[in-house]
């Protein structure tokens, strides 16, 4: 990461000011990403090749990030979001055992499921936007295949947060005619989830877009 350039302040008190900068760019970008996203947020195993590899794309041409190894780099980013599907899957299941051990209605579905995920460092929902980009930040900075960072944080949320937004959104056309069909079940349980999820990937797979 470039470090802050000294002026006539003092070393200790540039870096406090430049970190003071990155927290509020950070939180102006959190709250630009809330806005941005709609509330319904979905990451499919079909997505992951294609959103890792258009980021690490973006990454380059904006040149935020140096490596040799671009495919690894993609890989890496895969290894990322893969992780995060299979702690959501996990997440998902155990809040389905929960209910069914302590009798709870399915309208607690989406809370116990929220907990679970938690427990598991994973955050679900809307919060799931700026955990992924922060879990990318995270992976750019410790992988072996890349050389360099050159981009602050809130540079790097910029660059790959319309990516990310264009493969989590879920188009309203398809979001419309999944809940159409789910009429005959209540939303917040874990029907409702287990049923959407079976018939937005039918759905997909009918429009050629899985």
């Amino acid at each position: 990461m470039p470090s802050a350039t000294a002026g006539s302040t003092p070393q200790g008190g540039t870096r406090a000011v430049a970190r003071a900068r990155e927290k509020q760019q950070n939180s102006i970008d959190s709250s630009a990403a809330l806005c941005d996203c709609v509330a319904r947020m979905r990451l499919y195993s079909g997505k992951v090749k294609p959103l890792s590899d258009e980021l690490v794309k973006a990454l380059l041409a904006a040149k935020d990030i140096e490596t040799e190894r671009k495919d690894e780099v993609v890989r890496d980013l895969e290894s990322v979001f893969n992780a995060y599907l299979a702690a959501d899957k996990e997440s998902t299941d155990r809040a389905k055992h929960l209910l069914e051990v302590r009798n709870l209605p399915q309208s607690e579905f989406g809370r116990v499921k929220k907990a679970a995920a938690e427990q598991k460092g994973i955050k679900t929902g809307e919060e799931m936007f700026d955990y992924l980009l922060d879990q990318c930040i995270e992976m750019l900075m410790h992988s072996a295949n890349v050389e360099e960072v050159f981009a602050e944080d809130h540079e790097l949320r910029r660059h790959m947060r319309p990516v990310l937004r264009k493969y989590l959104e879920l188009d309203e056309a398809l979001d419309a005619e999944v809940r159409g069909k789910l009429k005959h079940v209540s939303e917040g349980t874990s029907t409702w989830e287990i049923e959407y999820q079976r018939v937005m990937a039918d759905i997909q797979r009918r429009k050629g877009l899985s």
